[in-house]
């Protein structure tokens, strides 16, 4: 109930900065309706458009009938378009998760791989890793495209310079998007991986002959991946502000270019029902990044102490050791003969 309340939350903060936002770009709306200042319409016409989009209503007013359709699901018509956005996010939004999923997924393919090279092929590698993942992490979107598209479209002529719809097209996009998050990556998983190798199941793995592609692949990969999957969720949203240049880069009709016309033109519709759509998918996000969290870790919601561990059992431990008994030296009793005091044999009496 928690996170359902807290993606209201943000689906509502989001839609507060969209209309913020758009109220404060230079210009009148009713005229980017009309299609721009060129468009040389009349006062009546302007008019007319003000009192049926409600335009002439409190800004108060507005912001409010804004967010009652958006609560149910009316996102409305665009501006630039003049089509419904329900319609316009259905035919774009798959192309952008699409670049979105498949470059997430080959961000975790090259940070795994540079994990394992730095964490086995000694300090000179790691140190080169670390290099080439803090650069990769900073490139920008724009400038890395640029790059790419000279290199292997224009030099080499290996794949598209833009996207064509087949297969090879989507090669130079996802590789845009994916470069900067496995700089992040592989950063979190190789601190992850070198954390692991001191851990008690490590050396125990090692001690019953593990290789090392098994000890990596079955066991500090596992521990690594905890902090991966967290950084993942974040990684996702990169990865959908990222779209708006490398669609724009690589032509890709995804909602990346339209947003960018959106905003140009003030069409406040469209600009909404992307930051929305896109925020949900944030949202959702984080809910599957914490399920995955808890099928590789089952563990990770318990308390550190039910969990177990090194720490932990050596703190039940000190709990449960049991007080320390001092025995006092032992004084031999006086032999005396069987009398009647009851003190019985010397045996007797050194039995008591």
């Amino acid at each position: 109930m928690r996170r359902v309340l807290g993606g209201i939350g943000v689906l509502w903060a989001v839609a507060t900065i969209v209309f913020v936002a758009i109220r404060l770009i230079p210009g009148d709306p009713a005229l980017a309706i009309l299609g721009g200042p060129g468009s040389q319409a009349s006062a009546e016409a302007v008019a007319q458009v003000r009192s049926e989009y409600g335009l002439d209503q409190p800004v108060l007013v507005q912001y409010l009938v804004f967010l009652s359709r958006l609560a149910t699901g009316q996102l409305g018509d665009s501006y630039a378009f003049r089509t419904p956005v329900s319609t316009l996010l259905a035919q774009e939004l798959p192309v952008t998760l699409t670049l979105a999923v498949a470059g997430l997924g080959v961000a975790w393919l090259l940070a795994v791989v540079a994990a394992w090279w730095s964490t086995q092929r000694g300090r000179t590698a790691a140190l080169l890793t670390t290099g080439l993942a803090v650069t990769a992490s900073v490139m920008p979107h724009f400038w890395l495209g640029s790059v790419l598209i000279v290199v292997f479209a224009s030099s080499l002529g290996w794949v598209p310079a833009v996207s064509d719809g087949t297969l090879r097209g989507w090669v130079l996009p996802v590789l845009v998007v994916a470069v900067p998050v496995a700089g992040y990556l592989a950063e979190t998983i190789r601190d992850g991986v070198v954390d692991a190798q001191r851990s008690a199941f490590a050396l125990a793995a090692r001690g019953r002959g593990e290789s090392r592609a098994g000890l990596f692949g079955r066991h500090l990969l596992r521990h690594a991946a905890l902090p991966g999957i967290a950084l993942s969720a974040w990684a996702f949203g990169s990865l959908v502000s990222g779209a708006v240049v490398v669609e724009s880069v690589f032509a890709l009709p995804g909602i990346g270019r339209a947003l960018v016309t959106a905003v140009t033109q003030r069409d406040m519709p469209l600009v909404a029902g992307i930051a929305l759509v896109s925020a949900a998918a944030y949202v959702v996000v984080l809910a599957v990044a914490d399920l995955v969290e808890r099928a590789v870790d089952p563990r990770g919601g318990q308390p550190a102490d039910e969990r177990g561990g090194p720490s932990a059992g050596a703190r039940r431990g000190q709990r449960r050791r049991p007080p320390e008994v001092v025995l006092a030296p032992t004084v031999a009793a006086p032999v005396t003969g069987g009398g009647t005091d009851g003190s019985g044999t010397p045996d007797q009496a050194e039995a008591r």
